[in-house]
């Protein structure tokens, strides 16, 4: 039986879990945070007035941040968060008093630092049902996913490294899965789905395409740890992307010739052993070339696990958002990575 996203699988369990497990009490970060936070705005004028200098509206915050802060507590730069917040601003909720910089302040921290919302509320001196980011995870899910752009061919082969240049001139991306470990459900079908035989725990899963620059051109949504990569290349429209001429890289464990066969697409994956005792030299050479240039992707997704919220254990409570979580991550990622810059509007 095929598999669906976790999302629908965990839809019927309790919004509070009965129990947790030990690897759900997750390290406290604030012993080793300085203070960030004041009720003033004499701090950092100069970096305020360099905002606005260099942004053109002007955001006015209470929370005191720097530049090196900024990359601690939400991934990007200052001026960077300064602008995502000026662009974001049309979507706020006017029944809500706190300042929108610090709602989506407090949005940010949640997913890099994976803080509870008790101490986020401590940190902003609010209480616990301001801190919300419910809304600003659905509106960011959205808004974000511009920030990650599928790029036209033309653009690929133009930024294309001289070591893909050499040997895979028509690869168009480089694929793999990624898993986070999810809370274990007290419902016993979901936590059979979110079985992992590969992790040997209860995981979500999801798939990931990287441009040879790194850039991240593709995310797909949650999936049970339990799906295989072939079920979620299928399902998760990643073959809708795909042109005819077009080269994908990927691991062994993508058995999907035949899915890319149908769209006249070629299938880069390292050679295998089966019923055989070893490898050509032909053979070898070119697994060697594929596994280092696969560090591509690799390395996007350790920069999706800076982020805490997927490199800890998930909780069940926040699978309904984290379809939209894993957008966000993606798009924060690449705009990091100052290989695209925020557009006017999101």
């Amino acid at each position: 039986m095929l598999l669906k996203p976790v999302s629908l699988n965990c839809e019927a369990e309790p919004a509070t879990p009965k129990f947790k497990d030990a690897q759900t009490h997750w390290e406290d970060p604030s012993h080793i945070d300085q203070v960030y936070f004041s009720t003033t705005q004499s701090v950092k004028v100069d970096k305020a007035t360099q905002c606005e200098a260099e942004m053109g509206p002007t955001v006015t915050s209470t929370t005191v941040i720097d530049d090196v802060r900024s990359r601690l507590y939400t991934g990007v730069r200052i001026v960077q968060f300064f602008t995502l917040v000026t662009v974001l601003m049309p979507f706020r909720k006017t029944s809500i008093t706190l300042p929108v910089v610090d709602q989506i302040l407090m949005t940010l921290m949640k997913l890099k630092l994976n803080l509870i919302l008790g101490d986020i509320a401590h940190r902003f001196n609010v209480c616990q049902s301001m801190a919300s980011i419910s809304h600003w995870i659905d509106v960011m899910g959205e808004q974000f996913k511009v920030l990650i752009p599928w790029l036209p061919r033309e653009t690929i082969r133009a930024t294309m490294p001289l070591s893909f240049k050499r040997i895979y001139p028509r690869t168009t991306c480089i694929i793999d899965c990624a898993e986070s470990t999810m809370q274990r459900a007290t419902n016993h079908d979901s936590r059979s789905d979110t079985f992992s035989q590969y992790k040997s725990h209860n995981t979500v899963k999801y798939l990931v395409a990287v441009a040879h620059n790194g850039l991240i051109m593709f995310i797909s949504d949650a999936y049970a740890g339990r799906s295989s990569d072939k079920f979620i290349t299928m399902d998760s429209g990643f073959l809708d992307y795909l042109r005819a001429g077009d080269e994908v890289m990927a691991d062994r464990g993508f058995t999907i010739r035949d899915l890319l066969d149908e769209r006249r697409v070629s299938l880069n994956i390292p050679a295998f052993t089966y019923k055989r005792n070893q490898l050509t030299n032909e053979e070898m050479t070119r697994t060697r070339r594929v596994a280092n240039v696969r560090i591509h992707v690799e390395r996007a997704i350790q920069r999706l696990k800076v982020f805490k919220i997927l490199s800890q254990t998930i909780p069940i409570s926040i699978a309904p958002k984290l379809d939209n979580i894993l957008t966000i991550c993606a798009g924060i990622v690449n705009l990091r990575s100052s290989l695209i810059r925020v557009p006017h509007e999101v």
